[in-house]
């Protein structure tokens, strides 16, 4: 397992991690409201949470793995 995606681009089996698209669409929101005049501690807290679930089966059909097709189906990418 690992936190990023681009591990299991290169060849990690899987990642379960925040979506960092995700992220940084809220940090952009967040500052476009400060430069347009909003004090930080008057903007709410909020958090992502769109968690995504990338899995290699390249790998795991090499480590000898069988994912079953229900996680499959669940995955964000599948890197086949």
């Amino acid at each position: 397992m690992f936190l990023d995606e681009s591990a299991v681009i290169k060849g990690g089996l899987a990642s379960y991690n925040v979506s960092h698209h995700e992220v940084g669409r809220l940090s952009a929101k967040y500052v476009q409201r400060i430069l347009t005049g909003v004090k930080p501690k008057d903007m709410p807290v909020q958090g992502v949470d769109k968690i995504a679930l990338i899995i290699n089966l390249k790998t795991a059909k090499q480590i000898g793995l069988t994912i079953h097709t229900n996680v499959l189906a669940r995955a964000d990418r599948v890197i086949r």
